[in-house]
């Protein structure tokens, strides 16, 4: 099977400034697993390679808090699980274990509270994306469910019964420590190709076991995760779960086709206890299936009755990791649209948030002309 990149044009509304629309509907409070939080925006995980050692420092706790004033949660970038396998490539992702990286997190959730916002680490296991050799642990194997990348290629190992109740253990003890640390829930990270989607995809799950074949098979490792997280953390602590149908590199990869295939892949996740679902798509307007306009996050709302999260080119012109021609509505008409019609319950944003972190609070305001518009070299910004 080979995959390519296929755009979809957007809404005809492209091409200008960001145009003002009533934006108030986003603003309004929602109350996700008993968090309160102050209007419908979540600042989505963002990469940034800004934490020497794996441990935030206080530049780190600085630029949470500054967008913590203005969304409602703050979803913090990939933070890597006490696993040797976890993480790759050097040492400035950060971690969520060791005293000096869990005092790190510490201070950026009392500097987000202190501003006013509510903020939950992700948790981050690469699986087959690892490169063998790298740092923090070069001795460590490259895990995931087949030791296969999508491409065919053979990498690393493939995960044993033994290694599987050790990834679970790992994504536990990381849910412990940020409840301690005192973030206010987690989001297990289940998308884009990295270990927990890794084995829900069959390009990478060719397993004969419980943990591939079927659909459902495929989906048990995350449902596990989701179960020892619940059982670890409590009825009252947030799990959300992000997953995708896209990977990095393959972006008309499809988990499933249809509907009834949706459900039979989340069903268990919010048997397990998820609290909520992080539905991570390039172009959040687009129906998931040819036989409906229902978007992704809408037919996860619909299906599963959770409170579902958006995402996918918000506030920006170029399409996520699209051709330069690929670009985005510049109206924020259809995601007001979409709301009001109960595709999702909350929006998240990243690259807008990364150029201008009052992004949110001008576009309520009307302040369209302040705003300051994404560029590529926003990414690497310290503010």
């Amino acid at each position: 099977m080979t995959l390519t990149p296929s755009p979809t044009a957007p809404p005809a509304d492209h091409g200008a400034p960001l145009a003002r629309t009533d934006v108030t509907p986003l603003f309004t409070p929602f109350s996700l697993a008993g968090i309160e939080l102050a209007n419908r925006f979540v600042m989505a995980p963002m990469t940034r390679e800004f934490s020497p050692g794996g441990v935030p420092g206080e530049d780190v706790a600085a630029y949470y808090a500054r967008r913590a004033a203005h969304v409602g949660l703050i979803v913090t970038e990939g933070t890597l699980v006490d696993h040797p396998s976890a993480g790759s490539g050097g040492d400035r992702v950060p971690h969520l274990y060791g005293d000096d990286a869990l005092a790190g997190w510490r201070r950026v959730v009392d500097a987000v509270h202190t501003a006013g916002g509510r903020i939950v680490p992700q948790l981050w296991h690469l699986g087959a994306t690892r490169e063998a050799g790298t740092p923090p642990y070069p001795d460590a194997p490259v895990l995931s469910p087949s030791g296969l990348r999508a491409d065919g290629t053979v990498v690393g190992e493939a995960a044993t019964t033994a290694d599987i109740d050790a990834l679970i253990s790992a994504f536990v003890r990381a849910a412990a420590a940020a409840r301690e640390v005192g973030f206010d829930g987690v989001e297990l990270h289940g998308a884009h190709g990295y270990l927990l989607d890794q084995f829900f995809w069959p390009l990478t799950n060719r397993r004969t076991d419980g943990y591939g074949g079927s659909l459902a098979q495929r989906a048990r490792l995350g449902a596990e995760v989701v179960a020892a997280v619940r059982a670890e953390v409590g009825p009252d602590f947030p799990v959300i779960y992000r997953y995708s149908q896209w990977k990095g590199g393959y972006f008309d990869a499809s988990l499933v086709e249809t509907a009834d295939e949706l459900a039979t892949l989340l069903t268990p996740l919010v048997d397990a206890g998820a609290s909520a679902l992080h539905v991570s798509t390039r172009r959040y307007w687009l129906p998931a299936f040819a036989d409906s306009p229902r978007t992704l996050a809408g037919w996860t709302k619909h299906l599963t009755g959770l409170p579902t999260i958006a995402i996918g080119s918000v506030g920006v012109q170029k399409i996520f990791w699209g051709a330069e021609a690929d670009v985005a509505p510049t109206s924020l008409e259809p995601l007001v649209d979409l709301f009001d019609r109960g595709e999702f319950d909350l929006i998240a944003l990243g690259r807008a948030l990364l150029s201008d972190p009052a992004w949110t609070t001008k576009v309520r305001d009307g302040r369209l002309a302040e705003i300051r518009p994404y560029a590529k070299e926003d990414e690497t910004r310290l503010t």
